[in-house]
């Protein structure tokens, strides 16, 4: 499987967004073809006024991903979640950056080539 993407609704009008691809197939712009077609059918189809993604700081592909589409780096959530533990099993939390795009946004992007 080359990935998946994903979204949630947070009612009345903005997503949360994501993704996962495998590695193997990374450089070859599957990421960013699939993430645009999500893109766009959630602002076109499904009315979305603003997109979110949570990226961890050292998922340096992701943020690039995020770049390419156009959306803004808006913050940094230190030590915001964990998916791994210690030796001890103490949780160890990573940082969190969070990026966005408004749909004004998207339809500028795609004009001025920036996605």
């Amino acid at each position: 499987m080359i990935g998946d993407l994903f979204c949630s609704p947070e009612p009345p009008d903005t997503y949360s967004v994501g993704w996962n691809f495998n590695a193997r197939f990374s450089g070859a712009g599957f990421a960013t073809e699939a993430a645009q077609a999500l893109f766009d059918y959630l602002f076109a189809k499904k009315n979305a006024r603003r997109l979110y993604a949570y990226v961890e700081e050292n998922n340096v592909a992701s943020q690039r991903l995020c770049d390419r589409l156009g959306m803004r780096r808006e913050g940094v959530f230190k030590e915001f979640i964990s998916f791994v533990e210690d030796s001890n099993g103490v949780p160890i939390f990573e940082n969190t950056m969070q990026y966005a795009i408004l749909r004004k946004e998207w339809g500028r992007a795609a004009r001025t080539g920036t996605q």
